[in-house]
């Protein structure tokens, strides 16, 4: 290390020689080059793969689980067909939803024109009109889609601990409407057009001198983010932005009528969002979170955070705490809803109401 920094002038001639060399080379035609094109199947069969009797992904010849590293040395390239694999099962689990599950899907806002941004949930038929207990699924961050808690468990797992199907039937099979919201569906991408673009960049009423550094600046930032942009997806040719499709709060309405909520790994923090403190004690009252930890299921877990009980998951995968958690989540649902009934709160980190696992 010494050796380098002490380096004399043929180091640093060395070193200036290869800056002016990467200085010139088209990163993008050269990444373009060496990485194969985008194009992938569009349905499962197209992949050679198929969801088997116990709901595991397989190789239609081979029989063997999916493979992500189809392509050695190829890792973007990989992960794109993974992604595009991602998109054709999320269609596959909303067809599951209306087909095996009976639910209906409908369109958000409901009041919305036709060239509004729209998304969509997933009901059952009674889920307005039923008069004890309504169900409300909600996953998590990221490219997750109604239906899904974890694409990863969907893929190399299997279909019940990778999306809410289970829980969806228990809910049926106990009386319960069933709504599966879809909040990751909350924009839509369209490219822009080139108006949009010029408007981005369109002279400011600054000084001259101000404007050069600000555009200076920008121009290296600009510089340095494609240079990654370049990297993570080399054949991306189009400019986008997202429109966000319409949402509304409801704080009043919805502590009034939720009798319990089950959190299953939450990474929300009270203190980074605006809660205020009825919300904190409504949910110390009617929540439970449902947490990574090695210790056995339903063992009171410490928090520095004054949200909500904390409970151990029975496993240490977060992408796997709403399936481990599953026979609890349901069993505090029910207490919920006797002492909603009775005017009593539930005590959801009792251990002595612990339901093993592998008992259910």
């Amino acid at each position: 290390m010494a050796q380098l920094q002490q380096g004399g002038p043929d180091e640093k001639e060395k070193t200036t020689a290869l800056k002016d060399l990467l200085s010139r080379i088209d990163l993008d035609e050269l990444m373009k080059k060496d990485e194969p094109p985008l194009e992938f199947p569009d349905t499962l069969e197209g992949f050679e793969y198929i969801f088997n009797e116990k709901g595991q992904l397989r190789h239609i010849k081979t029989g063997e689980p999916f493979v992500f590293n189809y392509r050695e040395d190829l890792h973007r390239w990989n992960q794109k067909r993974y992604e595009a694999l991602g998109e054709i099962i999320t269609k596959y689990i909303y067809e599951l939803l209306q087909n095996e599950c009976h639910l209906k899907k409908v369109t958000l806002p409901v009041d919305a024109i036709e060239t509004e941004p729209k998304s969509f949930i997933f009901m059952s038929e009674d889920a307005l009109v039923n008069p004890d207990k309504l169900l409300v699924l909600i996953h998590g961050n990221g490219v997750v889609r109604a239906g899904q808690w974890a694409r990863r468990l969907i893929i190399n797992e299997d279909l019940d601990s990778g999306t809410q199907i289970p829980y969806i039937k228990r809910a049926i099979e106990e009386g319960y409407g069933v709504i599966v919201l879809n909040p990751n569906e909350n924009y839509i991408e369209v490219e822009k057009t080139k108006a949009q673009i010029q408007l981005s960049s369109d002279i400011s009423d600054e000084p001259a001198e101000k404007r050069e550094r600000k555009d200076k600046i920008q121009k290296e930032t600009k510089k340095r983010r494609d240079f990654y942009e370049k990297y993570r997806n080399p054949q991306k040719e189009k400019e986008t932005m997202q429109i966000y499709i319409r949402m509304i709060q409801r704080e009043a309405e919805v502590k009034n009528r939720v009798t319990a909520v089950a959190l299953t790994d939450s990474v929300h923090n009270v203190w980074h969002q605006e809660v205020g403190k009825t919300i904190r004690e409504w949910m110390r009252e009617n929540c439970c979170n449902w947490v990574s930890s090695s210790e056995p299921l339903d063992t009171s877990v410490e928090s520095m955070l004054p949200d909500c009980p904390r409970v151990s998951a029975g496993t240490e995968r977060h992408e796997l705490t709403s399936w481990k958690s599953f026979p609890s989540v349901f069993k505090f649902f029910s207490e919920a809803v006797k002492a909603k009934n009775s005017l009593v709160k539930p005590t959801p980190t009792r251990r002595s109401n612990r339901i093993k696992y592998e008992e259910f």
